[in-house]
This record gives C-alpha cells, structure tokens and sequence, in this order.
C-alpha cells in the first residue's frame, strides 16, 4: 500500500518536470519518508530511474510540436552529459555543503530578475547573439548545469530554464522543450553511475517511472495548450518552493 504514496508523487513531479522542473520536490521527500529505512543515495537512484523516463517522454513530446534548434541544443546536451558525470564524481571527494547554503540566494536572484521584467521569456527569438555565439554559450550552459546536476542537483530544470531565456532569447515554452532534452542526458549520465554502484531500486523505480511518464504526458499537453504565459507562472511557483526548500535544508535544518 505504502507504494502508492511514491506513485501519487511521481505523477505529480512527472507534470511538474514536464513545464519547469523541480519534480525532486515531492519525489525524493515522498521515497524518505514512505522507506525511512532505506540508504538516501538508493533512494536518489530510484528517482533518477523514475524521471529519466518522464523527461525523455517530456523530450519526445515536445519536439514533435516545438521547433527544438539542434544546432546547438545537440552538442550542448553532450556536454550536458559529461558535465554531470563529472559533477558525480566530484561528489565523491569534494563538500557539496557549500552550494547547500549558497543555493537559496542564487533562486531568490532567478525569482527576483524574472519577477521584475513581465515580458521576460514571453517572446521567442529575441537575441542579437550570433549563432556562433550562440553555440558557446549553450555548451557553456551545458556543461555548467549539467556538472551541477551530477554534483547537488535540486533546481537543475529551473536554472536550464532561466539561462536559456536569458542568454539565447527563448520563451519560457522553447526554454523548458530545450531543457528537457538537457535534463534528460543529464538525468540518464546520473542513473548509468548509480546503477553501476547498485544504487537503484528498480522494483519501486520502474513502477513510478510509469506514473512519471502519465505526469510528462499531461504536464507537456498544458505547457503546449496554454503556451510560454502558464509556462512563466508555473516557473515563479516551483522556485518560490524552491527557495522555501532549499533554504530550510541550508539555515534550518
């Protein structure tokens, strides 16, 4: 019965994910508390097992309706792979403490810059970078995140987001298409070590993987039904959520 609980969340962080992010919200709380009993690095196995899925879903889904810009999104999402490889590694010898307490304030500059400027992530295209300029950018974009998401993890779909519409011009609808692209290689760079190590559940993970996929499938339907408008709002509420979380793990806790 206990799974239940884990499946409900995994739909939930599935339609999140989906438009802005921040799934992990309600998918790694719910699996320590529904398993106390279970090692926490297990258990982060088993969600990156269960959203692997859903972004990828979210990825296919989105590119059939979004023109996606390969030219750059696809070399960035390598990048994006090794850097969160490399992020994991990192891990194992170096103090993630530090962007613990510093994580808050970097979402309160996302929230704030996004709150302060309503046009902002409204309009697709506007960007007077070249495209070669572009290219850097999004590899440098890439490899940042992608290494952060390896490393620490929570806000890594928000903060693909956020640069893709600050720096390369997206609206917030062509922003979360391109970042699920991102965020899957990122996810699936994740769960390839963590299984090496035996850190999946797959019984449990395959099982919310489904639910994940149902929650990616609602989440890209209204984020492509009402456009880069709800897909801004949704954005403000999860790094609010964020925020509250992140800084209650830092300062509190």
């Amino acid at each position: 019965m206990e799974v239940w609980l884990v499946v409900v969340a995994a739909f939930v962080a599935g339609v999140m994910d989906a438009m802005v992010g921040g799934g992990g919200l309600l998918s790694v709380p719910a699996l320590l508390s529904t398993y106390p009993a279970s090692s926490p690095s297990l258990l982060l196995g088993t969600n990156k097992c269960s959203s692997v899925f859903g972004t990828t879903v979210a990825a296919w889904r989105y590119g059939r309706r979004v023109q996606l810009e390969w030219g750059w999104l696809a070399p960035a999402a390598l990048l994006a792979f090794a850097g969160s490889g490399l992020g994991a590694w990192t891990l194992t010898w170096m103090d993630s403490q530090f962007l613990r307490k510093l994580l808050p304030w970097v979402l309160l500059l996302v929230l704030v810059y996004t709150f302060k400027y309503p046009q902002f992530g409204l309009q697709h295209g506007r960007t007077q970078h070249s495209a070669k300029t572009r290219l850097w950018l999004a590899l440098v974009i890439g490899a940042l995140i992608g290494w952060y998401d390896g490393f620490f993890g929570p806000g890594t779909g928000s903060f693909f987001i956020f640069l893709l519409v600050r720096c390369l011009g997206q609206d917030f609808l062509h922003a979360s298409a391109s970042a699920k692209v991102l965020n899957a290689t990122t996810n699936f760079a994740a769960l390839l070590m963590l299984a090496a190590t035996g850190h999946v559940w797959w019984q449990v993970g395959l099982v919310m993987a489904a639910a994940n996929i149902a929650g990616s499938v609602l989440g890209t339907s209204l984020a492509l039904k009402h456009g880069a408008g709800l897909v801004r709002r949704v954005f403000m509420l999860v790094v609010s959520l964020l925020i509250l979380k992140t800084g209650v793990d830092a300062y509190v806790r």
